[in-house]
Order: C-alpha cells, then sequence, then structure tokens
C-alpha cells in the first residue's frame, strides 16, 4: 500500500468463488438483523462492528470471514457471519445444502443487474434455485482501497 490508510478486510481472491458449486452441511455462523429502507442498509456497519467485536471475544472469528446477507425484507436483512465455534449468548444459525456462485465486481447499484444474471445462471446449470444469498467481501472503504469492489451471489439450489 502507497499511503497510511489502513485495511481491516484481507484482499478478495475471486477464482476460488467464481462460478463453483459449494455444498455445506451445517455450516455455523452468527446471525444478526440490519435494518433497511427497500434494501438500502441503514445500520449495517454499526450492526458488524458489533457483531464482530462480539465474535472476537469469543475467540471465534475464522482467518477469512464469509459474511453472507439474505435481503428477505424492503426493512431488513438478516446477516450471517461465518464463526468457528458458538459465540455466547448470539443468535446462532447454520446453513446446509448445496450452492452455485458467481463472483460480481462494480458498484452497487448494478445488484438488479446480477441477480437477474445469477437466475439465467442458475437455469443454465439445469437447477432452480432456493434462495439467494450475498456475500459482500470487503467493506466500502477496503473496496475502495483495493480498487475492486467484489460481490459473490451464492443461489442455494
Amino acid at each position: 500500500m502507497t499511503d497510511n490508510t489502513e485495511t481491516c478486510c484481507a484482499k478478495f481472491d475471486p477464482q476460488p468463488w467464481d462460478e463453483k458449486e459449494i455444498t455445506w452441511e451445517n455450516k455455523q455462523f452468527f446471525k444478526a438483523r440490519a435494518r433497511s429502507l427497500f434494501h438500502i442498509p441503514l445500520n449495517f456497519g454499526s450492526v458488524m462492528r458489533k457483531s464482530v467485536g462480539r465474535i472476537e471475544a469469543a475467540d471465534a472469528k475464522p482467518e477469512e470471514m464469509i459474511v453472507l446477507s439474505d435481503e428477505n425484507s424492503l426493512w431488513g436483512t438478516d446477516i450471517y457471519i461465518d464463526v468457528t465455534k458458538d459465540v455466547p449468548d448470539a443468535k446462532m444459525a447454520s446453513l446446509s445444502g448445496t450452492f452455485l456462485s458467481r463472483v460480481f465486481e462494480g458498484p452497487y447499484r448494478n445488484i438488479r443487474t446480477w441477480v437477474n444474471e445469477m437466475h439465467e445462471y442458475v437455469k443454465s446449470q439445469g437447477k432452480e434455485l432456493k434462495n439467494l444469498y450475498f456475500y459482500y467481501t470487503t467493506c466500502p472503504n477496503c473496496a475502495k482501497k483495493y480498487g475492486k469492489n467484489y460481490v459473490v451471489l451464492l443461489a442455494q439450489v
């Protein structure tokens, strides 16, 4: 890095995630909820800071953390943060199933296009989409620092 701005997110390598089939069996996550207004997050950053603080305090942070967003409402999103073990007094969740993944790069305003492309990709693989998760690979500051804003869409099939 050429300046003194710190990064909090590891640089993302899209290769292991692009056009892959992933199977999880009871993959463990810390679950949180963020408020949204028409899918625009209102308190995502503060929810993440608080959640990661609890995860770190429980010594449950993995080396490379996966953060999934389930945009299940116009007014909020469920956030799933990968952990190595249960976090005391936290809402925990597990995900099982097969997921098709694709990596997209660009501004968040392209999400609708990416979602449409993901639906077409799932169809092209002869699968039926059950749920769609968004893996935001870096925070906005780190995306700016790295010069790439990667988002992985994970289609549960």
